[in-house]
């Protein structure tokens, strides 16, 4: 997300870097990227001359000039005025209620619906919720089957009652989940092409008769500048407590991210980051400032494993590791927890200083991880167990089992020994870089 911008912003950052001193004269070409590079990835106008006014200022001020290293100073004051940009701070959603009511809102496409499956998984996974999901898109062919589709692949109840009154099915929504004991309604409301009087109309009778904790707006972050323009519509006729960026794993400029808060006041609580059911995140605008600065995102690595890595295996496997006494069925373990991260290009991305490192150009094949996988599994329990019993004619037999060759296994078991070495060489302190 934000490649192009980030990679534009960088470049910019690291011709100012060097500086020993910043005066209006040496930083104007700078400024002038930085401004071009907004303007390309659809930021509005308005917001980019009021952005690079502040930038100027700041940079230009007394402390900058005072300061030991003004490069790096230069490189503060860019991200706390895209943190200022995109919120500030991150804007929790509201789980007072019993049951939280949340409606969303948003235009046909812009994948609201499945927003609202990944919704109610990550108010399950993350914060305990027990969510259910009210079908109130009576219009749209093959709405209501959609989101029993997704209750189903998600094992989440969805509330239905087929092509009826919305305003209805909703209160009597909101009543299941009472009686069932179900702790946050969310309730999906019909898209249209484009904003209308009816669809204003009947999200506005939703809202008086169920009186939501949240409103949000579900907005597609291909929409570029006119992202602003829809989100003002919805605003005038609902209190929108918060948008949802969508597709932001897509080719998108991210203009819409960088102008919405700023234009509209209404907070981004959620982005869209992958197709997959787990592929929403809560935003957090200091976090999304530093990633498109190149910084990293130690964080969301962080919360990424904390949410899918077993700790007590982990703890176990580097204690094996410490000891020498790491097999292949623990590599595998250890395998199966890091593919539920997700794809690793995405969460190399997140390494402070992963490009200059050129560690972003690294592409991860899915197909080859699969291979390695199958290796190990062609094995026996024993030979993961004892690999240094492998020899040629089980090699034969475990390639042939896997579909890989000779080559690929002896490959992987090389890697594998190497691992092992640089753990003992950690271990007794005396580790030497390779390079």
């Amino acid at each position: 997300m934000f490649e192009s911008l980030g990679d534009r912003l960088q470049n910019a950052v690291d011709k100012i870097k060097g500086y020993g001193k910043i005066s209006e004269e040496n930083i104007s070409e700078v400024v002038r990227e930085i401004r071009l590079a907004l303007l390309e990835a659809d930021v509005n106008y308005i917001v980019v001359k009021e952005f690079i006014s502040n930038v100027k200022e700041k940079a230009l001020g007394e402390e900058v000039a005072k300061s030991l290293k003004p490069g790096e100073q230069f490189v503060k004051i860019l991200k706390d005025e895209l943190v200022n940009l995109l919120g500030e701070e991150k804007k929790e959603l509201y789980t007072g209620g019993n049951p939280s009511i949340l409606m969303m809102a948003g235009l046909q496409g812009s994948g609201k619906t499945t927003t609202a499956g990944k919704l109610s998984l990550l108010l399950r996974k993350k914060m305990g919720k027990k969510p259910l999901l009210v079908a109130c898109d009576v219009y749209r062919p093959a709405a209501i089957d959609q989101l029993k589709q997704l209750g189903r692949e998600l094992n989440i109840p969805v509330y239905d009652e087929g092509a009826g009154n919305p305003v209805e099915i909703a209160k009597n929504g909101i009543k299941y989940a009472k009686e069932n004991n179900l702790n946050y309604v969310i309730i999906d409301t019909a898209g249209r092409l484009h904003i209308d009087e009816d669809l204003m109309n009947e999200l506005k009778n939703i809202n008086e008769e169920v009186k939501p904790n949240e409103i949000l707006l579900v907005i597609d972050s291909m929409t570029g500048q006119d992202a602003v323009n829809v989100i003002k519509g919805f605003n005038e006729a609902l209190p929108l407590t918060g948008a949802v960026l969508t597709k932001l794993d897509g080719d998108t400029r991210g203009g819409a991210a960088l102008s919405i808060r700023h234009l509209t006041n209404v907070p981004i609580k959620f982005i869209g980051v992958s197709e997959k059911m787990d592929g929403l995140e809560e935003f957090y605008p200091d976090r999304m400032a530093t990633r498109i600065l190149g910084m990293g995102d130690i964080m969301g690595m962080l919360e990424k494993a904390e949410a899918v890595i077993d700790e007590k295996e982990a703890m176990e496997a580097a204690k094996k590791l410490k000891e020498g006494k790491f097999d292949l069925e623990d590599f595998l373990t250890q395998f199966k927890q890091i593919k539920k991260l997700g794809p690793l290009e995405n969460l190399i991305k997140m390494i402070p200083g992963a490009k200059k490192m050129g560690l972003t150009d690294i592409k991860v094949d899915p197909k080859e991880i699969a291979h390695v996988e199958a290796i190990i599994l062609s094995m026996t329990p024993y030979e993961r167990r004892h690999p240094e019993i492998l020899k040629a004619s089980r090699k034969q037999r475990i390639a042939a089992g896997s579909g890989r060759s000779v080559e690929e296994v002896n490959l992987l078991l090389k890697q594998f020994e190497q691992m092992k070495q640089m753990m003992k060489q950690l271990k007794n302190g005396n580790f030497k870089m390779p390079f």
